[in-house]
């Protein structure tokens, strides 16, 4: 099975989140409600790494996304509250009022703009990967009749999806999707032979390469390049706009590269968050 570690280890004294500082001119933007109980609750999926996971004592959740959104949170003033949850619940637990956001690697699509506010921090695209040396012989162009794993719940099915179809159209066997809970399942099933490959948000798939040796490789290039988003209720707007100037306050001091750099991640940079960003 793959064990993931977290990057640099969790024996550090301070991440950069822990460095920053509050700003009282941001934190004025916070809603009465969410400053005078001063922690913001964050429904996430833990189990993608490196944006999110479990750290090795199998209870605190880390990664780049929960690295970038507790330092944005503390220029508010604010404290974080990560809870588990599985990842296509995240979004009604946040429209119920049960998380007060939702940050979990959410590409930031039509669909979910219907439902919710969502605050653009970070960009990426989707890869492929499998078995070293591509053994199985997967072209993501032509994966017509390969067995594929996928991660419920994530743009990538609907990506998968459509490709069977165009197969199936084309006259040719369809792709045998395989939809696991979380990303790592997915993962270790194309490690073990189970599944031909997989596809996934390409830090993702980075950091699944990185942590089973020359076991697995990418196949071909990052497509689909889109924004992450933090999600807000759609009623919450004062929320939102706290968020985004949060995220630009990091940016601007230098907090936000910093992170990046620590995951080795830098090439999704953005230079300016936007609430409810056009998308394709």
């Amino acid at each position: 099975m793959l064990t993931l570690s977290a990057c640099g280890g969790s024996d550090e004294e301070q991440t950069p989140a822990e460095q920053v500082e509050a700003d009282d001119e941001l934190a004025a933007l916070v809603p009465d409600d969410l400053a005078e109980k001063g922690v913001v609750t964050i429904g996430v999926e833990s189990a993608y790494p490196p944006g999110e996971f479990l750290d090795t004592d199998g209870t605190t959740v880390i990664g780049f996304n929960v690295e970038l959104y507790d330092a944005a949170m503390a220029k508010l003033g604010l404290t974080t509250d990560w809870q588990s949850a599985p990842f296509d619940a995240i979004i009604t637990g946040v429209t119920s009022n049960k998380y007060d956001v939702g940050v979990s690697s959410f590409t930031i699509n039509a669909e979910r703009l219907e439902q919710v506010n969502m605050v653009s921090y970070f960009n990426v695209g989707t890869q492929w990967f499998g078995l070293a040396g591509n053994p199985n012989d997967v072209d993501p162009d032509d994966a017509c009749g390969k067995s594929v794993a996928v991660q419920s719940g994530t743009v990538q099915v609907e990506d998968i999806e459509a490709r069977s179809e165009a197969c199936e159209e084309d006259g040719k066997d369809p792709i045998s999707i395989q939809q696991y809970e979380d990303q790592t399942l997915a993962t270790n099933s194309v490690v073990s032979g189970q599944n031909d490959a997989s596809l996934a948000d390409l830090p993702v798939s980075g950091y699944a390469i990185s942590q089973t040796g020359d076991k697995l490789e990418t196949y071909g290039e990052q497509y689909e390049a889109a924004p992450y988003g933090v999600v807000v209720p759609k009623d919450e707007t004062e929320l939102a706009e706290a968020v985004r100037a949060a995220y630009a306050s990091i940016i601007e001091d230098g907090t936000y590269a910093e992170i990046l750099d620590k995951w080795d991640i830098a090439n999704g940079a953005i230079e300016t968050p936007e609430v409810n960003p056009s998308v394709g």
